[in-house]
């Protein structure tokens, strides 16, 4: 497209108003058509991009190294080079959580087979602390259900022969050292061989499960409400449930869903809490007579820090899981990093509130003091309603 070098004489189509530049004075619109070929399109994506990248490199150093430089920044009026507080706070929030919820999937992942290895391995009963025949046949069905929720996970056209062949020797292996235990406490060898091979006992939760799953009914709220909290209740009986007591894959299941609803939840929490966070520095540093806007300017980039630091911190987990095995020796510089981020964490929101607020080192470090203690009971509070919610849905 013809670019445009003299505005004589054209007016805005939106508002009429004579031009003198590329954008009206007056409502902000562009002379140019948002009708323009392909190319066109690609072009102004590349310059977003790059001019968006190009701020990335004037913000990040010193949001990582530069405690309270960006904050003073923007409080001085040089803001264009820098990206903006929220969608800095925001972007950082997203991937750092992504980047999180996806190492946590991995860590649970290890674990679960790290138990299940320790389950087919053929471990020892532990029946030498039973004193009557009843422990030891409460504590053999504890363990052939758990036994038994693993074969139905590996049986089937998808499942794996060889694992239900340890699961059937590790069984047997139980077996024999619960008849041992009841031969040992008295009992003769032949009801002891027909106590210890009688077949698993069925869990006993379902009555309890089916009554916390009544209806919710407060007389002060609407029908809808009563009903919303019902449903709620009920799915967090059915995670609780499937988390405790259910197979090996519906625990898994339960566990994958609470993580995914966890981390599904924390981005609106945190855009509650950042705000909150804010009044409380407005309420320690009243006489110092800065607009709540200013308070929440240091919160959101204090949060960007944070948030970042975090991606890091995970980061450099991830790479410890997939490289270690490779390469033994990165496990202490990537370990030496997150002690680093670790040390550093606290240090820089310290210095921070020292350049932004300027008060001399004891005021300062004895409100960073308190800050930090009811930052910790809101984050928590924070963290409770996020799992509450993950449960309920």
């Amino acid at each position: 497209m013809k670019e445009l070098t003299s505005f004589e004489g054209l007016q805005c189509a939106n508002c009429t108003t004579p031009l003198e530049g590329e954008y009206c004075h007056h409502c902000g619109q562009s002379v140019h058509s948002v009708l323009r070929p392909v190319h066109g399109l690609m072009e102004e994506f590349l310059e977003t991009f790059l001019h968006i990248d190009g701020r990335i490199f004037h913000t990040l150093p010193p949001l990582m190294f530069k405690p309270g430089f960006l904050t003073l920044e923007y409080f001085s009026g040089r803001r264009v080079r820098y990206i903006a507080p929220f969608r800095l706070m925001f972007v950082m929030c997203l991937l750092s959580l992504f980047v999180i919820h996806i190492d946590t999937d991995l860590i649970t992942s290890r674990s679960a087979e790290q138990r299940q290895q320790k389950l087919l391995i053929g471990q020892s009963g532990s029946f030498a602390d039973d004193t009557d025949t009843s422990d030891v046949q409460r504590d053999l069905n504890k363990k052939l259900a758990i036994l038994e929720a693993a074969r139905a996970d590996n049986t089937g056209p998808t499942g794996n022969a060889t694992i239900v062949s340890q699961i059937d020797a590790t069984e047997q292996k139980y077996r024999d050292e619960a008849k041992q235990r009841l031969i040992d406490l008295g009992k003769s060898p032949a009801a002891a061989a027909s106590t210890a091979s009688a077949p698993v006992q069925a869990s006993e939760h379902e009555d309890g499960y089916s009554k916390a799953t009544g209806p919710v009914h407060i007389g002060w709220l609407p029908d809808f409400a009563n009903e919303r909290l019902t449903l709620l209740r009920i799915h967090m009986v059915e995670n609780i449930k499937a988390l405790s007591s259910g197979s090996l894959s519906s625990r898994r299941e339960a566990q994958e869903r609470l993580i995914t609803n966890l981390f599904g939840a924390l981005p609106g929490i945190m855009l509650v809490l950042i705000p909150v966070f804010a009044l409380v520095l407005a309420v320690f540093y009243l006489f110092r007579r800065r607009l709540y806007m200013e308070h929440l300017i240091v919160a959101l980039h204090s949060h960007a820090f944070i948030f970042a630091s975090l991606l890091l911190f995970a980061l450099a987990g991830m790479l410890q899981t997939w490289l270690t095995p490779h390469a033994h020796w990165v496990i202490y510089v990537l370990g030496t990093i997150q002690v680093a981020l670790t040390v550093w964490i606290p240090i820089y929101l310290l210095i921070m509130q020292k350049r932004v607020y300027r008060q001399g080192w004891p005021m300062t470090i004895v409100k960073y003091g308190f800050v930090g203690w009811i930052y910790t009971w809101l984050f928590g509070f924070a963290l409770a309603a996020a799992g509450i919610l993950g449960l309920a849905h």
